[in-house]
């Protein structure tokens, strides 16, 4: 029996049914990208996002299904919505007059921070331990170091918070971490936008099957989903521990106009997900079998994910992404250290020939070591929600020593922010951004007005 798709099932007999559009959008299912019959609002019948207790509700419980949650809701703006609401969730935990306080990994999302600054939350980094945080894409926590920050701190945190994978398709031990947490009491988030697809290897390496509380999962980054179509997921073990509405958090940060498109897509991946295992399987056998001919040529792959390529040098990663797209390759990122190209399923056999063939044989004999500085973890003065609400001034990196960052700088999304809102800028953060190629930055402005 096929997986039912309410939503989109919905949407197609609107379509097709001939009904004066008496209601927005604006252009009334008339052709002009092409999709426009299938865009409709919130009409009767369609179900409402925030208030889901018809075909959304029913497509968001199969979803739910699909990845072992207690719960599943849609998102129709990324996982950058999701990761509001995680962290709303989790504030709600926090008892006591102080502001709640999040221990995290440094690489996290600006969504991250913006969501601290909405809710003035607290932050307690973790920061990257041993040799694996060479670049400002990874930030390596053990169980012992999780331990050893969680017994340092003077108040109790509301919640563990890591991203996972990372940017290079790194991850932590989950399992352990999520363990530490449940002994301390604490729900650990988990940023899992770059890894909906673990749920569906064999084991499942996803990381609510791994011990998290909640994770956001984009969609639209691994599986056949409309870019901005996401999931929040929330755990059996949390879901009746968490004081808030998940979905009146979702509705916080969420547009009253969420796009029914995305929504669609979301619903139709339900039935995608149903054979996607060995499609899955196929292709990570296939995916391996490239990393071995690369590997062979003499190129240097870094560990990550399954459904990602890492390469470093030789030279750094700008110049071989260029030589990949004269080889008509796009990757989905470089810096001075490595290119990362994201793959699926439904990349095709002749993809991968062409990418074999775009990388060639690597030039300039051994792999050349690009040395970035230590990134390092400034002093606070000042809270993120003060420090991003405050009136700044865009000046340039070199001149930032002794100023107070407000926007966070960072390479890439997720990554290790050089300096975080409301931190003071020093020496080795401005050598830090001259590295990263950061040439200018947002500090709050000083109460004379002085500026440049």
């Amino acid at each position: 029996m096929a997986v039912p798709t309410p939503l989109s099932d919905f949407v197609a007999a609107y379509a097709q049914s001939g009904t004066v559009r008496a209601h927005m959008p604006g252009h009334k299912g008339k052709a002009f990208l092409g999709c426009e019959a299938l865009d409709i609002t919130e009409i009767r019948g369609a179900d409402a996002l925030y208030e889901a207790d018809g075909i959304i509700a029913q497509s968001e419980a199969i979803a739910a299904r699909h990845f072992g949650a207690g719960r599943t809701l849609y998102s129709a703006e990324g996982s950058s919505q999701c990761i509001r609401a995680m962290l709303c969730l989790a504030a709600g935990l926090h008892r006591g007059p102080a502001r709640p306080l999040i221990l995290a990994g440094r690489n996290v999302h600006k969504a991250f921070i913006h969501a601290c600054a909405l809710l003035d939350l607290d932050v307690r980094w973790l920061m990257p331990e041993g040799e694996g945080g060479g670049s400002v894409c990874s930030c390596p926590i053990t169980p012992a170091g999780l331990e050893q920050a969680l017994g340092g701190c003077a108040a109790a945190p509301c919640a563990v918070y890591i991203t996972a994978p990372d940017y290079l398709g790194g991850s932590p031990d989950i399992a352990a971490l999520a363990a530490v947490c449940r002994r301390h009491g604490l729900p650990l988030l988990v940023d899992n936008a770059h890894g909906a697809y673990l749920r569906f290897l064999t084991p499942s390496r996803h990381p609510l099957d791994l011990g998290a509380a909640m994770t956001c999962d984009s969609a639209h980054k691994t599986l056949p989903v409309l870019t901005g179509g996401a999931y929040l997921h929330i755990s059996k073990a949390w879901l009746d521990r968490l004081p808030g509405d998940p979905r009146l958090a979702m509705g916080l940060f969420g547009s009253t106009s969420p796009s029914y498109l995305i929504l669609q897509s979301l619903d139709l991946c339900n039935r995608y997900l149903e054979t996607y295992g060995q499609r899955l399987a196929d292709f990570v056998d296939a995916l391996q079998g490239l990393r071995r001919r690369l590997t062979q040529k003499g190129w240097h792959l870094a560990q990550s994910d399954p459904l990602r390529l890492v390469v470093c040098g030789p030279g750094e990663g700008r110049g071989l992404a260029r030589k990949l797209r004269q080889g008509g390759v796009e990757c989905e990122y470089a810096d001075p250290t490595a290119v990362v190209l994201m793959l699926t399923p439904e990349n095709t056999p002749e993809d991968l020939a062409r990418i074999e063939t775009a990388f060639g044989l690597p030039e300039g004999g051994a792999r050349r070591t690009v040395t970035l500085p230590a990134l390092p973890l400034p002093r606070q003065v000042m809270s993120i929600r003060q420090a991003v609400l405050s009136p700044a001034e865009s000046i340039p990196a070199c001149r930032a020593v002794g100023r107070i960052c407000a926007a966070p700088t960072v390479a890439c999304p997720p990554a290790v922010p050089i300096a975080v809102s409301g931190e003071i800028i020093t020496q080795a953060v401005a050598d830090a951004f001259g590295a990263y190629g950061i040439d200018r930055v947002d500090v709050v402005r000083e109460p004379d007005g002085r500026g440049e």
